[in-house]
Formats: C-alpha cells, structure tokens, sequence
C-alpha cells in the first residue's frame, strides 16, 4: 500500500546482575519492544542466590533456582522470548565474595575475558542489534552491577554489537527518594545518601523511553520477584513499590533511560531503544 514501510523487526538483548533487576531498570522497554513484535531476550549473569529474602525462600531447592523461576515468570510477563543465566553465582553486596560453589564461580571473581566471550557468543547467536548493560557506577555500585558494565562493554566490542547502558537521572531519583523518606520508612540496608552520587548525571542521558502504556507489565515483573519483596520481620524496598497505587505507580515508573556511550554530551534525546539503527 502507497506510503507503508515496513519496521525491521529486531533482537534486544537486556543484560542483567540478578532475576529482579531487569523489573527494576528496564522491563517497560522489554515490554514495548517485545508488543512491537522485536524479539527480547533477558541475560543472566547470576541467579542471585546471595539477596536477602525471608528464610522459607532459602528452602528446598535454594534461593538461586528459585529467583531464577521467578526470572522466567518476570520474562512471560513482559513478552520476552528467551531468558539466559550465564551460570555465574551471585558475589554478595559487601564483604568477602563467597567461594565457587562446584563449577559455578562468583561472578566478579570470573576472568573479564571469560564472561564477555560468555555474553558475545549469545549476541552473535542471537544477532543482536543493542545490548542493554549498565553505566559505569552500576547504578548504585554494587559490585556484580559494576562487573556487568565491564563484561557489556567488553562483549559488545568483541560482538560489534551497540551497547545502550541502563541508568537514572541521579538528580531526579535523588528527589524523590527525599520525597518518599517523608512518608515511607525505608529498611536499614537503604542508604538514602547514597543515591546523591548513583547512577548518571542528567548531561549523560542520551535515550528517555516512554514506557507509561506498559507499566502494567512492569508491576507484573516485579509482582513475579516474590522473594525480593519478602524479608524476616521488615520490609523491603521491592514490596513497598508494589503498593504504591495505579495511577501513581504508572507515573513514577513510566519513563526508562539509558546512556550511549558512543554518542557526544549534548546530543539530541532519542526516544526509541532502536533509534540510530540502520
């Protein structure tokens, strides 16, 4: 017909430390990609047996197996086509990395080259058109988050692959985290200070994604990470998001950002995660 164009379809290959962080950072653009028929696949660095939750999830077949399925439950969710652990263990937030437990190394202790050659094989499996890593801070600096920006980085120059790295506008999320300490008592683990000198400067932001018609599917994928809102007599940071009413919640987390570091400060705000693309 006169005028139509056909869209390529492409692959978004979303690169996560733990199963609940892709609910947190980046699902609203997985959702979209995938409704726009894009295939979405969700990458795994570890199974995140290290978080915190309530004892019952330590139970029977470990926290890891379980946050994995709850992984695959977040992925149905949102419409994404496949999900991948690279089989690394999670590394913990502070102190000493835990051992390897048999075959499967903490990630941070793996060799750099090891696990980006991990995440290069799928890219190129995969054909993938854009990664989605982390900026440098890895958000809020902890340590597996940290190690995905630098196994990113690495695996998309080996692949060739664009890399769009997931973040926040610091000065934004500073504010409403004030805002919200006004009425919510946060865990003792929550640093609010912290979040002054997390993620990235607004200046760095090169692609704002509006997500607002998939913020039902967001609140799904962090519904599914049953165990990261569950704690032993406290709250936890993921359940009081889960109560924060529609259409508030859709508000607050209906816009994505991401930073390319490809592209110069100043460059004009992109509006789709495959913009720029031949």
């Amino acid at each position: 017909m006169r005028g139509s164009a056909t869209v390529p379809k492409r692959t978004l290959v979303a690169f996560h430390a733990h199963p609940d962080d892709e609910a947190l950072l980046t699902a609203g653009t997985m959702a979209k990609a995938a409704a726009q028929g894009h295939r979405v696949v969700l990458a795994l660095a570890t199974d995140g047996g290290q978080g915190l939750a309530a004892s019952d999830f330590h139970d029977g077949p470990g926290l890891g197996s379980r946050r994995l399925d709850e992984a695959r439950a977040s992925a149905a969710a949102l419409g994404v086509a496949r999900v991948v652990w690279l089989g690394y263990a999670d590394s913990g937030m502070g102190g000493p990395v835990p051992p390897p437990t048999g075959d499967r190394v903490p990630f941070v202790a793996a060799p750099l080259d090891e696990a980006a050659r991990r995440l290069a094989s799928l890219l190129a499996e995969e054909r993938a058109d854009v990664l989605l890593s982390y900026d440098a801070r890895g958000g809020y600096g902890h340590r597996d988050h940290v190690r995905v920006h630098e196994v990113g980085a690495a695996a998309a120059a080996l692949s060739g692959t664009p890399v769009l790295e997931a973040t926040i506008p610091r000065d934004l999320l500073a504010a409403a985290v004030r805002a919200s300490a006004r009425v919510y008592r946060y865990p003792p683990e929550f640093d609010i200070h912290a979040f002054t000198t997390a993620y990235s400067p607004r200046r760095d932001i090169t692609h704002r994604i509006d997500v607002i018609r998939y913020a039902a599917a967001k609140r799904a994928s962090m519904r599914a990470h049953a165990s990261q809102a569950s704690a032993d007599g406290a709250d936890r940071t993921l359940a009081a998001f889960l109560r924060i009413p529609r259409p508030a919640y859709d508000l607050i987390f209906g816009r994505e950002w991401f930073r390319d570091p490809a592209l110069p400060l100043g460059a004009p705000i992109r509006r789709g995660i495959f913009a720029g693309l031949g």
